[in-house]
């Protein structure tokens, strides 16, 4: 890893020198398992391998599905019941592949807020942020474009609202919509063009996620402290770090255990919990849910995308400072992007020199506002836009705006930092004492 000294791969053989001349395979594999890493990191550290795992699930139990699925409006539905009933295995492979998409966004939003609170986007790291959030731009993608493949009442209806907002895109909208349906309406064009781009993006993911980390094989991993590793030589290195094979694959691979072990329980027992009955009705153009709902993960923004409607004061100023262009969709659609985008300039948005949330009392209070906003707002997503709801909508929408744009930015000024730990290894010897031990 650049700029960290620590011991590389030398090859020993002679085959092994072949070999290295031709193809240093051996030696990225040799310094990927290797690296030095932070020795005080925390259980915050275990979400990357679980999502790794995410991954590679719903790539092979996808590449599965496919061999029995039908993309065509008229064979789509009947194909996952067949898949259901008749191809052995059929149901826990669908039920991973689904039940697989909740535990991927569950472990990449405690992924994202563990970087937020720790300050993981902060220099030198900001490109791996940013890296991080086109993943997860392209995971929201590629599950939305899934959830329409088993044609179920929810996938239709949910296709229609969210290809519908493209629409209130001022000029470009209507030619950007009908390119996505490949129509003027959800039909067969629709469902051919979600399934192919969902079967790819994936293994585009993949190669984000190849990047993301040599991102951060290049820069280091953050630490709890925000504190940098010692770059002086190796021997101070080496007291800041341990090498990530044994240590954290073993601590990584017992949290995925534990992980999975809740994970099956509920693939296993209650599978459909996390989804809508009304996905179960065939798609009928004719007949409209009383409630749309997205999947719990969408729920959030889809809050944010609706709490700006025509009566809210700031939708009147867009709409009159631009002449009626803005209108109350379009303003949705703006910020139901602009939430995630706000997300993705955090690295220039927070303006204190102190990396880890650990060190900033004011920080943890906003911070833990932040976290319950999140919350507050996946539930109202999931509630009717209307009465209170629309209202609470609203505030966590303001809040979520608010933090990002006013109070990090304010935080940097005002806010008192405490000590911070000189280096790692004190960090690591306050805890756990000068050998690893305990301390007393």
């Amino acid at each position: 890893m650049a700029g960290i000294p620590h011991d590389h791969y030398e090859p020993k053989s002679g085959f092994e020198k072949w070999l290295h001349s031709r193809l240093p395979i051996a030696a990225l594999a040799y310094d990927t398992i290797m690296i030095p890493t932070p020795k005080n990191l925390n259980w915050m550290w275990i979400w990357g391998i679980i999502l790794t795992f995410c991954l590679a699930l719903q790539i092979v139990t996808g590449v599965i599905l496919v061999m029995h699925y039908t993309p065509h409006v008229d064979l789509a539905f009947a194909s996952v019941e067949h898949i259901m009933r008749n191809v052995n295995g059929g149901h826990m492979i669908r039920y991973l592949h689904a039940n697989g998409a909740s535990l991927f966004f569950f472990a990449v939003y405690l992924h994202i807020f563990r970087g937020l609170y720790y300050g993981s986007y902060k220099a030198p790291r900001e490109i791996t942020w940013i890296i991080g959030m086109l993943i997860y731009l392209m995971m929201m993608g590629t599950a939305f474009m899934g959830y329409v493949l088993p044609w179920g009442q929810m996938s239709f209806w949910g296709a229609t609202v969210i290809t519908g907002l493209f629409g209130a895109i001022p000029f470009i909208g209507e030619p950007i919509q009908t390119w996505l349906l490949g129509g003027p309406a959800v039909d067969n064009a629709t469902l051919n063009r979600f399934f192919s781009l969902h079967y790819l993006l994936p293994f585009v993911i993949a190669a984000l996620v190849a990047v993301h980390i040599w991102a951060f094989h290049t820069t280091g991993n953050n630490n709890p402290t925000g504190v940098e590793v010692r770059r002086g030589s190796k021997e101070e290195a080496q007291k800041d770090t341990l090498p990530f094979w044994p240590y954290f694959v073993i601590k990584d691979l017992f949290a995925l255990a534990v992980v999975l072990l809740v994970f099956f329980a509920i693939v296993g027992f209650m599978p459909n919990y996390l989804g809508h009955p009304d996905n179960y009705i065939e798609a009928n153009p004719l007949a409209t849910p009383a409630h749309i709902v997205p999947e719990w993960y969408f729920l959030p923004f889809y809050a944010i995308l609706r709490a700006f409607t025509a009566d809210v004061w700031v939708v009147m100023f867009a709409s009159w400072i631009t002449g009626g262009i803005v209108d109350a969709k379009f303003f949705g659609v703006l910020a139901m992007f602009g939430a995630i985008a706000v997300m993705a300039l955090a690295p220039w948005l927070d303006t204190s020199r102190v990396r880890s949330g650990r060190y900033r009392p004011m920080f943890k209070w906003w911070f833990g506002l932040l976290v319950i906003d999140f919350v507050v707002l996946m539930w109202a997503g999931a509630m009717p836009a209307e009465g209170i709801y629309a209202m609470i909508s609203l505030i966590g929408s303001a809040y979520w705006f608010a933090y990002f744009l006013v109070i990090l930015p304010l935080l940097g000024v005002i806010e008192k930092p405490l000590p911070m730990p000189a280096t790692i290894e004190d960090d690591f010897n306050a805890h756990y004492g000068k050998h690893g031990t305990p301390a007393e």
